[in-house]
């Protein structure tokens, strides 16, 4: 099932998501979260916590979600 996650700027870094998407408690935790676990966006892997992600973004993170950034 997929969450949709509601940003209110144009733009949010991999990092700043994962926080608002309550997959971490902290941005501190985003380096080590994407060194342990892996990440899709739009299908494609990718483990920069500073990746832009934009409306319509699919971020897919195995056995935990499928996430849509609106």
């Amino acid at each position: 099932m997929e969450k949709i996650v509601t940003i209110e700027t144009e733009k949010i870094t991999l990092g700043q998501f994962l926080k608002l998407a309550e997959v971490i408690q902290s941005g501190g935790m985003a380096k080590w979260f994407l060194s342990e676990y892996t990440v899709f966006v739009n299908g494609e892997q990718d483990q920069r916590r500073g990746r832009k992600l934009t409306v319509g973004d699919k971020i897919e993170i195995p056995e935990i979600g499928i996430f849509i950034v609106r």
